[in-house]
């Protein structure tokens, strides 16, 4: 296990906050853009954490978005500019955004799930032509519970981002689409056969989007998700995070949408 230092918080909603990490020591190997980190707060306990900071940049530097839902993600959200965590990883299959290159990218992020795909669409911007057009549509409960606001800013008036941002419950300021995440998919104008689309947030969300998409004609193969299971080891051995036959901090989290559908459909899996 590695040390690494909080140099750095960004509160993102009521209950997540961003944390910049520096290595003490020596650093954790490079990650890639979908990948987690074994998180330890110490004499707490340790958690997986899916990094949201940007690939293309020094490597040393972490960048983790953690919602705080239970002891061990709360006393890692609440670790002060200073404190030190353990950091075990990365692990995992990431997004592989390099075998997209050429084509559309759709990029869809439902509240929390938006933190992964943060990673995907740094590090597109640091190669942009590479890809053809990108599509981000993000969804959250209320303007409260959007993450990234000043990225999500930034992204709207660029001209090389189609920024779609919906959310579910508006307050009386909101300008913005109201809906779910999944609503714009119908009005996209899409190149099925040259696009690959990245999902990520809760599993109902997930299964709605990759269905809308099938239905506009995006291959499965080419339909890529982040699921989650409860990882603890990180490296396929205590068999906690299992689905069906995979192992995901070892087969994933990221599962093209042919292998993962069917196991989503299936009750209690």
């Amino acid at each position: 296990m590695l040390r690494y230092r909080v140099t750095g918080r960004a509160p993102q909603t009521a209950d997540t906050t961003t944390l910049v990490l520096e290595p003490l020591e020596r650093a954790a190997p490079r990650f890639r853009a979908g990948q987690f980190m074994m998180l330890y707060s110490f004499g707490v306990g340790e958690v997986a954490i899916s990094i949201s900071g940007n690939p293309a940049v020094d490597g040393t530097i972490l960048e983790h978005t953690i919602r705080a839902v239970g002891a061990v993600s709360r006393a890692l959200a609440d670790t002060p500019i200073g404190g030190v965590i353990g950091v075990r990883g990365p692990f995992g299959i990431g997004w592989d955004v390099e075998s997209a290159t050429g084509r559309d990218l759709v990029i869809i992020g439902g509240g929390v799930g938006l933190a992964p795909l943060r990673s995907v669409v740094l590090a597109v911007l640091a190669a942009r032509d590479a890809y053809r057009r990108v599509i981000v549509l993000t969804g959250a409960r209320t303007p409260a519970d959007i993450l990234f606001r000043r990225d999500q800013d930034r992204w709207e008036f660029a001209e090389h981002i189609e920024l779609h941002r919906t959310v579910d419950h508006p307050t009386s300021d909101w300008t913005g689409s109201v809906g779910f995440v999944t609503d714009p998919i119908d009005q996209l104008e899409l190149d099925p056969g040259n696009s690959t689309a990245f999902l990520c947030g809760p599993e109902p969300m997930m299964r709605f989007c990759a269905q809308a998409l099938l239905r506009r004609g995006v291959a499965a193969t080419d339909i890529r998700v982040s699921v989650e299971r409860n990882m603890q080891c990180g490296i396929g051995r205590c068999g906690h995070c299992q689905l069906g036959p995979l192992l995901l901090c070892r087969d994933g989290p990221v599962v093209d949408y042919g292998v993962a559908g069917p196991l989503l459909a299936a009750r209690e899996l």
